[in-house]
């Protein structure tokens, strides 16, 4: 029996997560859901994004991810299964799955779906969940499509000497992660010193864990998935520091003559 992973921006007060479990149970009583999070900010897809990116690849093949993040979209939208790195994800085409992926998926399908619904999640990102965890083979869930909405991620700009980077996601602690990757630093960097600017602070060193700091003092470090991050030991840096999501973040290496 399959697993299903369920993540979304329906928060914990109501009975909208237990209606879509229920929904999958139904038809595949033996089904194992595993909750990623239902505390998504309504509507923030690029949290969701985030989110999911920074762990699906944890589960094992074959894995059944059912996004639930502003799904019920605009009347435009279609709902979409697509298989990427040996992973399903189910979901509405809002372009949160171009944010989740590095390239696009090979092998994609709109659901097939009659009349009208004011839940989506339970009325059909459930029952396609449900019948991949089955065994059902995608392209028996609806028709092939080969293009789907995508978003753009923000970028880092690059130089012989600085990397400019900005904050993707605030976590529950206030930790500031941002889109510069370890790669990047090291490629760029080739072991020179460096100050990391944001806000009115700067940085330049990384250090392995906030234990490194005082209690209130501002740290950088890489997260699990190597992003480059910042922090202040036993505070909220989002803030303290007056950063949120999309505020800049710059790295500046020093000039080796």
């Amino acid at each position: 029996m399959g697993l299903i992973t369920f993540l979304s921006d329906f928060g914990y007060t109501d009975h909208y997560v237990a209606a879509v479990k229920a929904r999958i149970l139904r038809s595949a009583p033996q089904t194992q859901i595993i909750d990623i999070s239902h505390d998504v900010e309504a509507y923030n897809i690029a949290h969701g994004a985030f989110v999911l990116n920074s762990l699906f690849r944890d589960f094992p093949a074959d894995t059944v991810h059912l996004v639930a993040v502003d799904s019920q979209g605009s009347k435009q939208d279609r709902y979409l299964a697509v298989q990427f790195q040996d992973h399903y994800f189910i979901a509405a085409d809002n372009g949160i799955l171009s944010l989740i992926f590095e390239s696009q998926p090979v092998v994609m399908v709109e659901l097939l779906f009659t009349g009208s619904t004011t839940f989506v999640a339970k009325d059909i990102l459930a029952p396609a969940a449900a019948a991949l965890a089955t065994g059902t083979e995608l392209n028996q869930l609806g028709t092939s499509i080969t293009h789907y909405r995508e978003l753009i991620n923000r970028q880092l700009r690059l130089s012989d000497h600085a990397i400019t980077g900005h904050v993707v996601h605030v976590d529950h602690y206030g930790n500031l992660i941002t889109n510069v990757s370890r790669d990047s630093m090291d490629a760029i960097g080739h072991d020179r010193p460096f100050t990391v600017h944001f806000a009115r602070e700067s940085v330049q060193k990384i250090s392995g864990d906030f234990t490194q700091v005082d209690e209130g003092d501002v740290i950088c470090f890489y997260n699990q998935q190597g992003w480059l991050s910042i922090g202040v030991n036993k505070g909220h840096a989002s803030e303290l520091l007056g950063l949120h999501y999309d505020s800049q973040v710059n790295v500046h290496f020093k000039k080796i003559l």
